[in-house]
């Protein structure tokens, strides 16, 4: 690699390239939740390292003697390679799988401001993006735009299914470490050229799409970590202006497919009653239905969420189109 190379170009090499030997090694991993990453590691023998997965999916520190320089060379000219005070080494960097996919992401415990995300919330993303294309596929040529898109999962596994479109894919994230992560994600998934722009959501790019997907954060996060707060009183601001501002960015029949978190009160859905007197304006066709009723419960803790009896995960897809309004509620939620 050129001496020259910024800090930035050299991650996103260095990640691709673990990437690949990770693949040639066969390596697979599930990543989970927090709280189940947590109970997992606190068993009797799981302390140290003894397999990839240990290192590279579980984030547990390992003896130096464990990995080839394959693997250690790239960590350290990347800045990934972290010591301990017991004289072991850790991955600053997980790799997780989707398919035959390896998406790199932030190490377990994802405490840094700037961590980029991963977890159960992305394989339900990718599921409903795949539902979506399967029931309505890509017009040739289409544009994918992932909105916020950390780890770029949602948009390059929707250029994948779409590959027979010849779809063109742009990735957006305010933050820069996680467009360096996408854009070795991208290339490793060989998804075509992607390209990538740092900025607050649509912002930083022009022009309509034919698909806008987003898994932007939900949670009213008191450390406000740009992966996991969402802004507002439960974490719904994001969301709220992704469709505002979606909706605007839509091509003639472009779907914006939202997955996001909502906060129950009281049997209510608050991102729902935000969110439906834009859509109602819009007069676009738009589903929304719960995919998850109960998840991040530990969160409830939280002195934010006192008001709250659940956190959801939901699904909205709106569709451009010049004809009249169509709502397609679940039950449960009308």
């Amino acid at each position: 690699m050129n001496a020259a190379a910024s800090p930035g170009l050299v991650l996103t090499a260095s990640l691709l390239r673990l990437a690949g030997w990770l693949q040639g090694e066969g390596y697979r991993f599930t990543t989970v939740t927090p709280a189940t990453h947590a109970r997992i590691n606190a068993r009797a023998g799981a302390a140290v390292a003894r397999t990839l997965r240990d290192v590279f999916g579980w984030s547990r520190p390992f003896a130096p003697t464990l990995l080839p320089d394959a693997a250690l060379e790239p960590l350290r000219m990347a800045g990934l390679l972290l010591e301990t005070e017991e004289g072991l080494l850790r991955s600053a960097v997980r790799y997780s799988s989707i398919g035959q996919h390896l998406f790199a992401h932030s190490a377990y415990p994802t405490v840094e401001e700037d961590a980029v995300f991963f977890g159960p919330d992305t394989y339900r993303f990718v599921d409903l993006i795949a539902r979506e294309l399967r029931n309505q596929p890509l017009p040739a040529g289409g544009r994918i735009l992932d909105v916020g898109c950390g780890s770029g999962a949602g948009g390059i596994m929707a250029a994948l299914a779409a590959r027979d479109a010849a779809p063109r894919l742009a990735l957006t994230d305010i933050n820069e470490r996680a467009l360096r992560f996408a854009a070795a994600n991208a290339a490793h998934a060989n998804c075509g050229a992607a390209e990538l722009a740092q900025g607050d959501l649509f912002h930083p790019l022009d022009g309509q799409y034919d698909l806008i997907v987003a898994n932007p954060p939900y949670l009213n996060d008191g450390a406000q970590r740009l992966y996991r707060h969402g802004g507002g009183r439960w974490g719904e601001a994001l969301s709220a202006r992704i469709v505002q501002e979606g909706l605007e960015r839509l091509a003639p029949e472009g779907r914006l497919v939202l997955y996001t978190g909502a906060v129950m009160v009281d049997g209510r859905d608050p991102l729902l009653e935000a969110l439906r007197p834009h859509l109602e304006a819009a007069g676009h066709p738009w589903r929304y239905h719960e995919l998850d009723p109960d998840v991040f419960g530990e969160e409830l803790e939280e002195p934010a969420y006192a008001d709250a009896e659940r956190i959801a995960a939901v699904a909205l897809v709106v569709q451009r189109r010049d004809h009249p309004l169509q709502v397609h509620l679940h039950p449960a939620m009308a």
